[in-house]
């Protein structure tokens, strides 16, 4: 598999779950959000897609990594402010929830319970357990997911922080949270089953 042809949002992923299955946890903002350096910045700018493994060593480092609407990275090691509480998880999650703001893709990887959850607006939209066997075989099709119908499309049905029971499993280890009923029209619309 070439990996320049991949996605920004499976890369993440992929990425993600690598961290998530060593039990070590990171934070990936993708979009415009304030933050202060903890680090000194001696990595250049660099398409992330094209190095995972550079973006997975960065992300290991204490706070969020930050990337652009492009793919490039801006900064990592960096603090964001919590404005916003994410109740029962720690600061990295309401750092997560206060990014996941406008339309900032959010990916956090928990090293507590070992899943990569994808928040945007403001709302959890997916979470992915990395210990699923095999889960690793379903980021391609979770990145057609997100492309199909688009995850701002998702923020603005209704999803929720509730719990994973109310979410819908598509493929194994993986829910995705909202209204299941317009999740569902809009795949049926999408792809005519």
């Amino acid at each position: 598999m070439d990996i320049k042809k991949l996605s920004l949002e499976e890369v993440l992923i992929q990425v993600g779950l690598r961290i998530a299955k060593r039990g070590e946890g990171a934070l990936f903002v993708v979009g415009e959000v304030p933050y202060k350096t903890l680090v000194n910045q001696t990595v250049p700018p660099f398409k992330v897609s094209e190095n995972p493994k550079l973006l997975e060593s960065l992300a290991l480092i204490d706070g969020a990594v930050i990337i652009d609407k492009k793919g490039f990275l801006k900064a990592y090691g960096v603090m964001i402010k919590s404005k916003k509480v994410f109740k029962n998880y720690g600061t990295r999650h309401s750092a997560a929830l206060s990014a996941a703001v406008n339309d900032n893709l959010v990916v956090i990887i928990s090293e507590e319970d070992r899943k990569v959850k994808v928040l945007k607006n403001g709302k959890m939209v997916m979470q992915i357990d990395a210990l699923q066997k095999d889960v690793e075989k379903s980021v391609p099709r979770l990145a057609r997911f997100f492309e199909a119908i688009g995850a701002g499309t998702l923020g603005t049905i209704g999803t929720s922080v509730l719990a994973p029971s109310l979410g819908i499993a598509l493929l194994p280890g993986v829910i995705v949270f909202g209204s299941a009923y317009y999740i569902i029209k809009l795949i049926h619309k999408k792809y005519g089953k």
